[in-house]
């Protein structure tokens, strides 16, 4: 076809000209490699299903312009093939044309930017509330007349709530869109910021911060399907470093905040500072944030009576479906096993830190333990910088090999030596010098920088992956969200178990299972850089046959 030998130029002005002829001629040519595997909406049988099974089913796929071709082929969903010549294809990465580009033009480059910042800013607020009462404990605890085991249940409780909440959003953002989702979520984190802040007592402290928990994941979720909405897959995990930035950061900057503030005033400071950020957050919410997704699922039921679309929606929004969607597909599992890992090192190297290194060191007050925590804090902020824009060089490295086709399982390549190799060695390195009270201050410190380095060359894969492998189906807010859920499960499950590990093993044991756990996350990793187009593949076989068969 003529794309494939045309300028860059050319196409785009063809495009321009009409928004669905490139699209025609891209599905229609038997030369052209298009995204394969995407689900047709019109080889259904008729009058076989009943209109509580349309609306459902309308629900399983987001449409774009393409959805109403018919495409026999059913497999290999990503495999997109560029449409420029060899020659210019070698000659730029910036050729290679995304299937539904125009998608991504919809905002301008410096519109996009705004986006992001803003979306960064709002997912650091959850984070940075699960830590920053770490160092007030104490404090809490004798305001309610408790022990301190029982104000950390209540940070892992905070965890296991934005865990649960992530299957909520998720699912209601590819219905409603995005920005109700981020509206109303930032407005109600405002609310419950400040009833915590108010907590006459220990019930109610617990309850308003669950609470604040469940609002929280929906800038982690709905952020990172917003960014998948207007960057292109060969862009988006730069976009996305910067927004995950806000998420990391959050968790090591809140002990010195929290640290610094229960040094000099109440540890209800600490939540009056979080219901003022989290009021700019809905402000900057309300006045700058668009809707971003192309298509609400919502419209697929209008011609459902409200009962019938009442019962789909929560039908769509039952966790099972999530969770049966990661078990379904071993790529998804083992992503999720080894973003799991990662947040589960996290936690388990924060929250001990007053408790491991304020004995080690001689430190007395909590603003001098909270300065430790500045070091993986340190870390994010400048693997923010690397870590995006690495993972998005390994990508079209790969296009070029593969003469222009796109497998989204090449993404991870980029970040194996990080999770199997770097972050085991720095933890090790961490927990048997704190143990064995070798090297002074700047061991600890260097290796939680580069802890927190590494995790930005990371996270930005893993979550970039689990945004492409899915985007076509419609599903990708899903499958982050089940990314999420894994996540805090186990962040909740680190911060629950490290205190009792470390005080009946050492630190220095703990850390060889938490390196251990990552180092089978890396083999997790590359089975599926090596396996995960065939699994899609085989699941994606499976599933036609069952639709067919119905």
């Amino acid at each position: 076809m003529a794309g494939e030998t045309g300028s860059v130029h050319s196409e785009k002005v063809a495009s321009n000209r009409s928004s669905s002829g490139s699209s025609l001629s891209r599905t229609t040519s038997s030369d052209s490699t298009d995204v394969i595997g995407r689900v047709p909406t019109d080889d259904q049988p008729e009058n076989t299903r009943n209109d509580m099974e349309k609306g459902i089913a309308a629900l399983e796929t987001t449409p774009t312009k393409d959805s109403n071709l018919n495409n026999n082929n059913n497999n290999n969903l990503d495999l997109i093939r560029s449409h420029v010549s060899h020659q210019e294809m070698h000659a730029s990465n910036d050729a290679y044309r995304e299937e539904n580009a125009e998608q991504y033009l919809r905002f301008s480059p410096a519109r996009k930017m705004v986006i992001v910042a803003i979306l960064s800013y709002s997912s650091f607020l959850a984070p940075v509330s699960s830590t920053s009462i770490l160092p007030a404990v104490p404090e809490v605890a004798e305001t309610f007349n408790t022990t301190g085991s029982m104000i950390n249940a209540s940070n892992a409780v905070f965890l296991v709530f934005m865990g649960l909440s992530s299957t909520f959003w998720g699912t209601f953002s590819q219905i409603l869109g995005r920005r109700p989702m981020s509206f109303w979520s930032s407005f109600l984190f405002f609310v419950f910021s400040l009833a915590t802040a108010l907590s006459p007592n220990l019930p109610a402290y617990f309850i308003f911060r669950a609470l604040t928990a469940f609002q929280g994941t929906s800038f982690l979720v709905v952020g990172s399907a917003s960014i998948s909405d207007i960057y292109t897959p060969t862009e988006r995990a730069t976009a996305l470093a910067w927004f995950l930035c806000g998420a990391l950061v959050g968790p090591a900057l809140g002990p010195f905040l929290g640290g610094v503030i229960v040094t000099y005033r109440s540890w209800r400071v600490i939540f009056w500072l979080q219901s003022a950020l989290a009021g700019l957050a809905f402000v900057l919410v309300a006045l700058f944030i668009p809707e971003t997704i192309p298509h609400k699922s919502i419209s697929d039921l209008s011609d459902l009576s409200p009962m019938q679309k009442t019962r789909a929606i929560c039908q769509r929004m039952n966790p099972i479906r999530v969770i049966v969607l990661l078990f379904e597909y071993p790529n998804l599992f083992f992503a999720a096993v080894t973003s799991a890992a990662l947040v589960w090192n996290q936690y388990s190297l924060l929250t001990p830190i007053t408790y491991v290194l304020n004995p080690r060191f001689n430190l007395t007050t909590p603003m001098e333990s909270g300065l430790f925590y500045l070091a993986p804090g340190c870390g994010y902020m400048f693997g923010t910088l690397f870590g995006g824009r690495y993972a998005d060089y390994v990508v079209r490295k790969w296009i070029r090999k593969r003469d222009g086709v796109r497998v989204p399982e090449d993404r991870l390549k980029s970040c194996l030596i990080f999770v199997g190799i770097i972050i085991p060695g720095w933890i090790l390195i961490y927990g048997w010098t704190v143990e064995k009270a070798v090297g002074g201050i700047p061991v600890p410190v260097i290796a939680m920088f580069l802890q927190g380095v590494a995790q930005l060359f990371c996270f930005p894969s893993l979550n970039t992956y689990c945004l492409d492998v899915m985007q076509s189906k419609g599903r990708s807010a899903e499958v982050v969200a089940g990314n999420y859920m894994f996540r805090y499960a186990f962040g909740a499950l680190g911060t629950g178990v490290v205190l009792p590990a470390v005080e009946a093993m050492g630190v220095g044991w703990f850390s060889v299972i938490s390196a251990a756990f990552l180092i089978l996350s890396g083999l997790l990793m590359w089975l599926t850089t090596v396996f995960g187009a065939g699994w899609r593949q085989r699941v994606d076989e499976k599933r036609s046959r069952k639709t067919a068969e119905q």
